[in-house]
């Protein structure tokens, strides 16, 4: 064999290692496939014990010590500030731990020479009820993540387990005479390393945490692909999907992790049927394709939806009337989960949802140069506007009416959504309600509403936003992350409904985040005239703030801008702005 030869098949073996980032010894011996992961990985000590059982000190030593750095996950010989957990015939010592803030990823357990091999039970918690619960009570499951197993440990060793969403772990030792020797027990941190680009300040400190919240939601929901939920629901659901790409636009701008998800809902749904099995998310479907372009403006990514976008499209049209009354069959007749009763209020509300959804296709048709299908949208539209269902009193429904232009804004906001301030929002909807008070001007109500609504969860120790919340909820109620005191209610165990019932109930819903993007949007002030923000409007609703900051990523680079409200009431702005940006007051 020629040199050349070796050479040229040197390169195309280094070639292949590279697509498939394998050590070049490992793939000459392997015939399979592979795939990367894109997630980084941290460790995280706890911050606090919340509680443990160590009868009286006679099962436990030095507890403490597990709150102390220790060595990056390796094991030592020595035994200095080591947790020594030892069981006896009858008494089984346990630990509770609190990292702080709600996590994706699992445990990293160290022993040290101390102890010996011990069986341990470990249970992961969104709340402190949680982590004491056991599977199969009040609600608690190990559906979509394990957080309620056994497992084996090494001695003078490490053992790494769970892939859940939590922030507090439960530890037993479950063996009788059996000393276990804990150096350290670190959180598995799994997330995508990115920046926040996207930043939100002003002076309600309030309103600034809700807003990194939101992100924050968002953030861990972004695994190899967007979820809805790190502990249950860790799927791509399209309906849910809308608020999370919002909230990816306004944050981090352009992610892999957006058309990645899009493209699964697409592949794995083909015409006629619906995604996630309700006709609703592939209306939403559509609106997020327009709502991605308008951000980001990669029309080469637009063009490769046209043939499933035209499909849809087309399906869309035979589930028209000709009076332009919606006739959506097959698939869940679906807007969220608290909206499920008023059946009326849905029939309103999908009306509204399909004539967004055309407007949003007619504009990606115009986009992608088929104008008789734009014209058809249109004109389908335009139809079905003529026909407005009663909204039955439902915010959600008299929320999208009003966005569809089907119901003028004030009057639903006046008539409905206003109506008994942030009782009866939704933390999905919730987002669609805030747009329509904002077209109907009423700013200072939706930021009210962001802060008692999204402010309840957070004065109940949430550091992620949730499946689903109600004011009502609070009303005696202890936070999530105490053990909760006698005469007072489980905000977690004792609410819920529908799927998430009890402690089934997501502590971290990526569908919540709605408030991040309206703030950015209305209070920052910025809106995305030209697709790729080649063009951004900012007009600032401070309300009752006195100065508000913040930055917005768009794919020319970060734009930053200052509002300060002067002593006259009128705000002075100050912009900065990418070359190929322009600004628009």
């Amino acid at each position: 064999m020629s040199r050349i030869t070796i050479l040229f098949l040197m390169l195309c073996l280094s070639l292949s290692m590279q697509a498939q980032q394998l050590p070049p010894v490992f793939g000459l011996k392997y015939d399979g496939k592979s795939f990367n992961d894109n997630r980084a990985r941290s460790y995280l000590t706890p911050l606090r014990i919340v509680w443990k059982y160590d009868g009286n000190g006679k099962l436990m030593r030095n507890p403490e010590g597990l709150l102390e750095k220790g060595n990056n996950g390796q094991s030592e010989l020595t035994d200095k500030q080591v947790c020594i957990m030892h069981s006896t015939e009858n008494e089984y010592p346990s630990i509770l731990l609190d990292f702080g803030q709600e996590i994706q990823g699992g445990l990293q357990i160290v022993t040290s020479a101390a102890g010996q091999p011990a069986k341990i039970r470990v249970r992961f918690g969104e709340s402190v009820s949680e982590a004491m619960s056991t599977a199969g009570s009040q609600g608690a499951t190990n559906d979509h993540a394990m957080r309620d197993f056994t497992m084996e440990l090494p001695w003078l060793g490490v053992a790494e387990a769970g892939n859940s969403g939590f922030r507090f772990v439960r530890i037993d030792l479950l063996e009788p005479n059996v000393t276990l020797s804990l150096k350290e027990i670190n959180a598995i941190f799994t997330y995508r390393d990115i920046p926040y680009l996207g930043s939100f300040r002003s002076n309600d400190e309030r309103l600034n945490r809700i807003w990194l919240t939101g992100a924050y939601t968002v953030h861990l929901n972004m695994q190899e692909y967007i979820w809805d939920g790190i502990k249950r629901d860790r799927l791509v659901w399209l309906g849910d999907l809308h608020p999370e790409v919002m909230t990816v636009n306004t944050v981090f701008g352009y992610n892999e992790v957006i058309p990645k998800s899009l493209d699964l809902a697409r592949d794995i749904t083909p015409i006629p049927g619906w995604m996630n099995g309700m006709c609703s998310y592939s209306l939403w479907w559509i609106i997020i394709h327009r709502d991605w372009y308008k951000y980001q403006g990669n029309r080469s990514y637009l063009k490769e939806q046209q043939a499933y976008l035209t499909e849809l499209l087309q399906l869309l049209f035979t589930k028209v009337d000709a009076s332009g009354r919606e006739k959506l069959d097959g698939g869940g007749r679906f807007l969220d989960w608290p909206s499920s009763p008023n059946t009326k209020g849905i029939d309103a509300g999908l009306q509204a949802l399909m004539v967004l959804a055309f407007q949003a296709g007619a504009e990606m048709c115009a986009v992608l140069g088929d104008t008789p299908l734009a014209q058809k949208c249109t004109a389908t539209a335009d139809r079905m506007k003529t026909q407005v269902p009663d909204h039955n009193q439902l915010k959600q429904a008299a929320a999208l009416l009003a966005l569809a232009d089907m119901l003028p804004a004030q009057k639903a906001d006046e008539e409905v959504i206003s109506v008994g301030g942030a009782k009866d929002f939704s933390t999905f909807y919730g987002y669609y309600m805030l747009q329509a008070q904002a077209k109907a001007g009423n700013y200072q109500t939706a930021i009210d509403n962001i802060s008692a609504f999204w402010g309840g969860m957070l004065d109940m120790g949430a550091t992620t936003f949730w499946e689903d919340f109600n004011l009502d909820w609070l009303e005696n109620a202890a936070g999530i992350d105490e053990l909760v005191p006698e005469g007072k209610k489980d905000i977690h165990a004792d609410f819920g409904a529908y799927c998430y019932k009890n402690l089934r109930h997501s502590l971290c819903h990526g569908w919540a985040s709605g408030p991040t993007v309206w703030l950015s949007e209305h209070v920052l002030g910025v809106q995305v005239i030209e697709p790729g923000c080649k063009v951004l409007k900012i007009e600032p609703h401070l309300g009752n703030l006195e100065w508000v900051e913040g930055t917005f990523p768009t794919p020319q680079g970060v734009v930053s801008i200052k509002h300060k409200k002067g002593a006259d009431g009128k705000v002075k702005t100050e912009v900065k702005a990418p070359k190929g940006v322009k600004i628009v007051r």
